[in-house]
């Protein structure tokens, strides 16, 4: 027996792993078919009414828009940006190089609240009046620093003599990134983006201190927690989910054809 244990550790570790992560999520996708109701702690029965208006709980889809606008928004932004920022601190030397890197971890490193008490005293002080925009704003501002990170991963990876061999064919700099550089790199930030978003569609925190009366999706549940999540946000979540899943299966699909054709 112990001989089978230490043969299958690893297996045995990764199954717990796995239905440790998977339990909360296996929860919500159950009770989201559950019979509507004031509160949503208690199993009632199976129904799909909720699948078929994930809408019926006041104000759940207006907070889901607004994170949608507001995670689309600032995660074109910080993606724009943090690939500026990653392709100058990875390709170029300049005067204050090593601080920039440092100061890129800072919003990694600080803890949320610290964040969010930070913020509202900023704009407080300026008098800008909270909403939409202090929220994108916000979320810019944490987010930027996933992206230079994962984005910078991606063109340490890149082989300097692919580009060096493009211009060595007459094409000049510009027909170089377009060609060889941001494909290459594309799908580093496509990563970035995909986690820029992720974390702005997900906070709270930073978003409850600084959204003023705007209503995002996380907000919204916590406030209904108070008194029993709706199936319908069960619903929304476990929709989520599955579309994260078939985008991560999807790439997987995509990637393995083509290393089959190549």
């Amino acid at each position: 027996m112990s001989r089978w244990l230490s043969k299958h550790a690893l297996h045995i570790y990764g199954v717990l792993a796995f239905a440790y992560i998977f339990t909360p999520i296996a929860y919500v996708m159950v009770f989201s078919f559950n019979q509507p109701a004031r509160s949503n702690l208690t199993w009632r029965g199976f129904t799909l009414e909720n699948w078929t208006n994930p809408c019926g709980a006041p104000e759940v889809c207006s907070a889901l828009g607004n994170s949608l606008k507001i995670g689309l928004a600032s995660t074109l932004i910080a993606t724009v940006l943090g690939t500026m920022v990653a392709f100058a601190l990875a390709r170029y030397r300049f005067r204050g190089r090593t601080p920039t890197n440092l100061l890129i971890f800072l919003p990694m490193a600080t803890p949320e609240v610290v964040l969010a008490a930070s913020l509202l005293t900023l704009f407080l002080n300026l008098r800008v009046p909270l909403g939409t925009a202090t929220i994108v704003i916000a979320h810019v501002m944490f987010s930027i620093s996933f992206v230079v990170v994962a984005v910078k991963a991606r063109i340490a990876s890149l082989d300097p003599r692919l580009e060096q061999a493009a211009q060595d064919l007459y094409a000049n700099e510009f027909e170089t990134f377009r060609r060889i550089t941001l494909p290459l790199v594309a799908p580093g930030i496509a990563g970035a983006a995909l986690l820029a978003f992720s974390l702005s569609f997900d906070d709270f925190i930073i978003t409850n201190f600084v959204s003023g009366d705007v209503n995002t999706f996380p907000k919204f549940v916590y406030v209904s927690a108070q008194r029993g999540i709706p199936a319908d946000a069960y619903v929304i979540g476990s929709a989520m989910f599955l579309l994260a899943m078939g985008l991560v299966l999807a790439a997987e699909l995509f990637r393995w054809r083509r290393s089959r054709r190549l």
